[in-house]
């Protein structure tokens, strides 16, 4: 990335583009004298103490959108659903953590998080070998986990159809009635080994037969959130983020 900059020479413009990091550089130079000369001197202003910052400088808050968009979907559809309690098995941590402030939560995740907060309990669980007892969780969910399941990127053993064991231990666990958010990539099914699988919308449908879908929502490669998303869109995309709400049949 370049800055366009014009000098004089010889009487004519000449077009110069330095890279834009060597301008930030610049730039923090002259800030940073001219911050120490505005100083009233209630901390010490060293360059020893520097920590340059040269990229923020931007006009919107950059932001992930996958691991953004679907939290906050999640969340909308736990406020909808109102459980006593949630479970949430490998899922981002940062949604269990928050939404533990409104609804008990209970985490688990392979490798477990040492957190202690109210309303919150942390432990271990194997996707593949759920400890739960048969249709004994009412609120459950797994999002952008399943992916990763048998590729070994986060020492769990290689395993081609851990995903699917890892389904049916879903499955298994939840509550007639019961509710569970579900969250992968869709588009065309491939595996980028070792990150993670991509689904096509049909594959995941037809994995979670017969529990109804009652929301599926999408954010697309570019990066639009789409609401009630139409399943037909997923075929054009290479890596989009689907959120799906299924409810197992009573």
């Amino acid at each position: 990335m370049y800055i366009k900059d014009y000098i004089i020479r010889n009487g004519k413009n000449i077009l110069i583009r330095f890279p834009k990091k060597i301008v930030r550089s610049i730039e923090y130079i002259r800030e940073f004298r001219k911050f120490k000369a505005l100083s009233d001197g209630r901390f010490p202003i060293a360059i020893k103490d520097a920590y340059p910052c040269l990229t923020d400088k931007i006009k919107t808050t950059p932001f992930d959108r996958h691991y953004t968009y679907h939290p906050a979907w999640a969340a909308r559809k736990l406020q909808q659903i109102a459980p006593k309690e949630h479970v949430d098995i490998s899922s981002i941590l940062s949604f269990s953590t928050i939404i533990s402030a409104f609804i008990p939560t209970r985490f688990y995740d392979y490798r477990p998080a040492e957190i202690q907060l109210s309303n919150f309990v942390s432990g271990a669980q194997d996707l593949k070998q759920l400890t739960f007892e048969d249709e004994s969780i009412e609120s459950l969910s797994c999002m952008h986990t399943i992916e990763h399941i048998g590729l070994g990127r986060y020492g769990d053993s290689l395993d081609p159809e851990g995903d699917l064991i890892s389904i049916k231990e879903l499955k298994r666990v939840l509550q007639p009635g019961g509710s569970l958010l579900f969250v992968t990539p869709v588009g065309k099914p491939q595996i980028e080994f070792n990150a993670h699988r991509i689904y096509s919308f049909e594959q995941i449908t037809k994995y979670f037969a017969p529990f109804v879908l009652r929301d599926f929502s999408l954010v697309t490669d570019v990066g639009d959130f789409v609401e009630n998303a139409d399943p037909k869109s997923v075929e054009s995309q290479k890596y989009g983020c689907g959120c799906f709400w299924f409810i197992k049949n009573k």
